[in-house]
Formats: structure tokens, sequence, C-alpha cells
């Protein structure tokens, strides 16, 4: 007898599948959204196409600065460290420089009138070069250097012709300076006056008789002063040295 056997019945559930991804093949899951890539790094580089031409300058040299400084900064630096007493003390030093400096000024021309005398007999002295003076007045001050700056009294003349061509000292003519070695002269100097000048001191005076060829030689001159003074002249001065100084730089 044949024995039927029937399986038995199986239930059903719903069965909910996991997904599973390969390695090879990493398929996102439906309505997820990919992840945010990282951002990208900039680059700060651009192609030399892009990039507009760099201009290198080169650097200034710095401007020379002058050796001769104010001394204010001296004065404000004490007061703002050692308190107001210092930057007086600091004043009161240089204000009794300053007056030292006028005395100092006024013992030289105190011994320059000191020394300077008269001259009671007048003789000719008679050069190599052909100029002669006589001595008038032997000054007591210091002689001219070159580079010196002479502050002096002239008064000249075309000999034998008394015409007058130039005179400072007549009061409302200023003397004339001259920086010994410098060219051109003052009109109405000439290379002889320079070359008497510095044989003489401050407070000297002479009388100078100049040869043409140490005067304005074979030429001449024209003064504006109405004087032409003719070549081959023999010139006649009276020359007076008031000061001698250190010529401004």
């Amino acid at each position: 007898m044949a024995t039927s056997f029937s399986s038995p019945p199986f239930l059903s559930y719903p069965l909910t599948r996991t997904p599973r991804f390969s390695s090879s093949s990493q398929t996102p899951p439906p309505n997820s959204q990919p992840p945010n890539p990282p951002p990208s790094p900039k680059l700060t580089t651009t192609s030399s196409e892009q990039q507009p031409p760099v201009t290198v300058r080169e650097p200034k040299p710095p401007k020379p600065t002058t050796t001769v400084e104010t001394t204010d900064w001296i004065a404000s630096s004490l007061t703002r460290r050692f308190g107001l007493g210092a930057g007086l003390a600091w004043a009161a030093f240089l204000a009794v420089g300053v007056i030292s400096e006028q005395i100092k000024t006024r013992i030289e021309v105190s011994e320059q009138e000191a020394n300077t005398r008269d001259v009671e007999k007048q003789e000719e002295v008679v050069l190599p070069n052909g100029i002669r003076y006589y001595e008038l007045r032997i000054g007591g001050g210091a002689s001219p250097r070159n580079g010196d700056l002479v502050v002096l009294d002239l008064k000249g003349k075309i000999e034998g012709r008394g015409e007058v061509f130039i005179d400072t000292f007549d009061g409302d003519k200023k003397p004339l300076a001259l920086v010994m070695g410098s060219r051109p002269y003052t009109k109405g100097m000439c290379e002889g006056i320079e070359y008497i000048v510095r044989s003489m001191k401050a407070g000297g005076k002479r009388r100078v008789i100049v040869p043409p060829n140490l005067g304005f030689g074979e030429k001449g001159a024209d003064l504006g002063t109405g004087v032409q003074i003719p070549p081959f002249a023999t010139l006649e001065y009276i020359v007076e040295v008031d000061k001698v100084s250190i010529a401004p730089a």
C-alpha cells in the first residue's frame, strides 16, 4: 500500500533583503545622495600667459646727509630722560659757548687793535716781481692764508694821471671781499693786490704801486665806472685789510 507523503505547508513571511555590494561595483543604494567631494585646493600659481610682468625696482641709494646737524635733539632727549633741569643745563651750556666765542672775538679784536701801530718813517720796499709798496700801518691781526676771506678797503688810480677808478674808503661804499686764491677778481682788483695782501695782517695799511704785468696788462680794462684803464698802465693803490676770517663753505 502505497503511502503518500505530502510536504507540510510552509508559512510565507515577507523577507527583507539586505543589499550587498561587491568591491568591484559599489553602486550606491537608491534614493541616496553621493557624499560631497572634498574641496579642491586652490592653486596660487598662474600660468606665464596670465601672470602680469613684475618689475623689480632697485632700492634708491640713501641721500647723503649733511655733517651740520642741530643740537636741539640733545636738549629734548635730556629733558625726556632726566627732566627739565637737564634740558635747561644743556641750553645754558650752549649759551655759554656762544658767549665765550663772542668774548674770544672781542679779545682778538682788542689784541689786533693793541698790536696795530702806525709807521713813523715810510720807506719804499721793492719786491722781485716789480711791486713797490710803502708801509703806512702795521697790522696786529691774523695773516690771510689760501682760501681765507679777506675784507679790505681799496683806493686805486692810474699812476701819473690821478684818475681814481675805485674807492671804498668813501663812507657811502662798502668794503670789498676777496677769497684768497679765487678768480675772477672784483672790479678794480688785480693780481698784484692779492699778492701784496698775502704779506699783510688784519689792521694793516699800505700804499702799493703795481706794474702792468700784475695789473691789467696789455689789454687794459673797462671797469664800468667811466674810467678806461689803458694798456700797460701802472696802477697805484691804497690797501687796508679790515678783517681776515675763514671763508664760508
